[in-house]
């Protein structure tokens, strides 16, 4: 049934559309002219079926779910858009997909109550069946988009399959649209699978993100005087993050920043270099916070406006959550170790150390600790340090030892020399000061007490 499912749709006609509609959809969705048009050649009429299953994957904020719902509003045709993520079970998922379809909407007025009570796939299949003869849809295809469709994984093992086969199960003309962002190859398990139409939604080009950043260009400034702003943006952030959503959001949080000089009297619009040096500075510190959410928008602002080079209280702690108690033990040690001579770990970790004898002079002709770079330290050094550091005792164990790998791991550390030396291996600390300080705040310790270019 499938195959002749398929057949039917190869020849047939195109969809009947105006042609102020599709205009309209080019105008909203930019630069994806080829998976509109196909799309729209995929529908087809409404009363002839289409495909019963289509998968859409790429990466985020490339378009799938805008381009899949403007075109099935545009064109009025009947479907359900369910976000995955809404629906942590099979019920809740077939449930809403129910309610859309027979536009019934839970609210205080009618209680909360469902189209109906849905237990499993059967059910789900037996309920579309009535849902589609009582609105009297029989002869039009009914859409159904899965968001977020790899959360399907995570349910029974035959809801995926059945929605695959929805339209052969159900006898309906039913199309059934995955979205996900990741490919259909990680979809495969067991048998009784459908193989969907597979649509690839590309990344945008560094020219298409130009176009689709400048048409939020105020109603106060040229529209390429923003693309120019936008295009420095992009020189910035580009190799960093191609995420559109956040470039658009850097974009409109940094245009204030870059239009101050104007506010000000002291440039123009075309004094793009004067510009360019007033933001400069300003972009570099956003670059620290791509991705991120640690701040708020006004607090981002707040932090722009002050001369302060340091990073925001907030930022100061990324990251360092994910670490084990004893591997920021571990990781403060290998920054002591790498930052401090060797003759200084007796004057900081012992007890009785002695007097501390040392010229003034001979103190001014040694060049920063910090300024030199991280120095290699041997494994017996970084223990002995972790030992003296940490506040309890702890075993020489091999759950301890396989922390120091799991720090190389995420590149904390780097191993130095040959892999063959197997007894004596030597360690860096790739870690910032800001960051390796981030970390002493966590677990209580005040590692500037223990660093040599910082101690009295």
């Amino acid at each position: 049934m499938a195959s002749k499912r398929k057949s039917r749709t190869v020849s047939k006609p195109v969809i009947a559309v105006s042609d102020e509609d599709i205009e309209r959809l080019k105008e909203r969705l930019p630069c994806r002219n080829k998976q509109l048009s196909l799309l729209l050649s995929l529908f087809g009429q409404a009363n002839l079926p289409t495909y019963p299953s289509i998968f859409i994957y790429g990466h985020s904020a490339t378009g799938k779910s805008l381009v899949i719902n403007s075109v099935l509003r545009t064109l009025q045709l009947p479907h359900a858009f369910i976000n995955c993520v809404e629906c942590q079970t099979q019920r809740s998922l077939c449930e809403s997909i129910l309610n859309q379809i027979a536009e019934v909407e839970p609210c205080s007025e009618n209680n909360f109550e469902v189209f109906s009570r849905c237990e499993s796939m059967n059910d789900f299949v037996r309920l579309l069946k009535g849902v589609v003869k009582e609105k009297n849809q029989e002869n039009q295809t009914i859409y159904i988009v899965l968001d977020k469709a790899e959360r399907l994984r995570n349910m029974e093992g035959n809801v995926l399959p059945a929605f695959l086969r929805l339209a052969e199960l159900s006898g309906c003309s039913v199309c059934v649209i995955l979205i996900s962002q990741i490919s259909w190859e990680k979809f495969r398990c067991g048998t009784g699978f459908l193989e969907p139409l597979v649509l690839h939604f590309p990344d945008y080009t560094k020219d298409e993100l130009l176009t689709i950043v400048s048409r939020d260009c105020p109603s106060d400034y040229p529209v390429e005087f923003y693309r120019s702003y936008a295009n420095l943006l992009m020189s910035v952030f580009y190799m960093a993050c191609r995420d559109l959503n956040e470039i658009r959001h850097l974009a409109q949080l940094n245009f204030p920043k870059y239009i101050e000089p104007i506010n000000k009297s002291e440039a123009t619009t075309k004094d793009i270099h004067k510009l360019w040096r007033n933001i400069e500075p300003h972009l570099k510190k956003a670059l620290q916070t791509v991705y991120l959410r640690e701040i708020t928008s006004a607090q981002w602002e707040e932090y722009q406006q002050t001369g302060d080079s340091s990073q925001p209280v907030m930022l100061s702690s990324r990251a360092f959550v994910e670490l084990p108690f004893y591997s920021k033990f571990l990781l403060i040690a290998s920054y002591l170790a790498s930052y401090n001579p060797v003759k200084s770990d007796r004057r900081f970790f012992s007890k009785h150390h002695g007097k501390v004898q040392k010229s003034k002079v001979a103190r001014k002709k040694e060049t920063s600790h910090q300024l030199l770079g991280p120095k290699p330290f041997p494994l017996d050094r970084l223990m002995a340090i972790f030992y003296s550091i940490v506040d309890a005792r702890v075993a020489p164990t091999a759950n301890v030892f396989s922390q120091i790998s799991s720090l190389i791991t995420l590149r904390l550390l780097s191993c130095v020399g040959h892999d063959d030396q197997l007894d004596t291996p030597k360690y860096k600390c790739t870690v910032s000061l800001d960051f390796i300080r981030g970390i002493s705040r966590t677990v209580n310790f005040e590692i500037v007490r223990y660093l040599y270019d910082f101690a009295a």
